[in-house]
């Protein structure tokens, strides 16, 4: 699991439109990593849309957002045209950067066990180090509350 002044796991990872992600390689801004379950869910279309909204309040503040699920390319281009959404997504379809991140827990609901991606927004310093995790999101009002954030930096 990651913490608060440690390194952000690097990763390159592919995204919706456009060349493959590498995180090293946005040194200098910071970066939001919202990490969420599954394309087309209600909370996670939620939050996308929330976060589509307010991109560019990021970038006027100078951050780079990105939402992160294992869902395909594919999906998410659906994902995407389907909500109009603008902030970039990225497919983790192997795993390996919700691991790294410490995300990818198991959950219960329903009576049911299993594994999947527990909700959890990370913000990265302009250093490469990890300054804040928002662990388990209610995603009302948490785009807004992660962009407070950034201003503060």
């Amino acid at each position: 699991m990651i913490e608060v002044a440690s390194p952000a796991p690097d990763f390159t990872l592919p995204q919706t439109e456009g060349a493959d992600v590498t995180l090293s390689a946005l040194r200098g801004t910071p970066v939001v990593l919202f990490f969420y379950p599954k394309d087309n869910t209600p909370g996670c279309t939620t939050e996308s849309i929330a976060f589509s909204e307010h991109l560019q309040a990021f970038a006027d503040a100078g951050a780079q957002v990105y939402g992160i699920s294992k869902d395909s390319l594919k999906k998410h281009a659906s994902f995407t045209t389907k909500h109009s959404l603008t902030v970039p997504l990225l497919s983790d379809e192997n795993g390996t950067v919700c691991e790294d991140y410490g995300v990818w827990k198991e959950k219960k609901m329903y009576g049911k066990t299993f594994w999947g991606i527990e909700r959890t927004t990370v913000l990265i310093g302009a250093d490469g180090n990890v300054q804040r995790i928002w662990p388990k999101v209610k995603v009302a009002g948490h785009a807004e509350d992660v962009l407070e954030a950034v201003k503060a930096l």
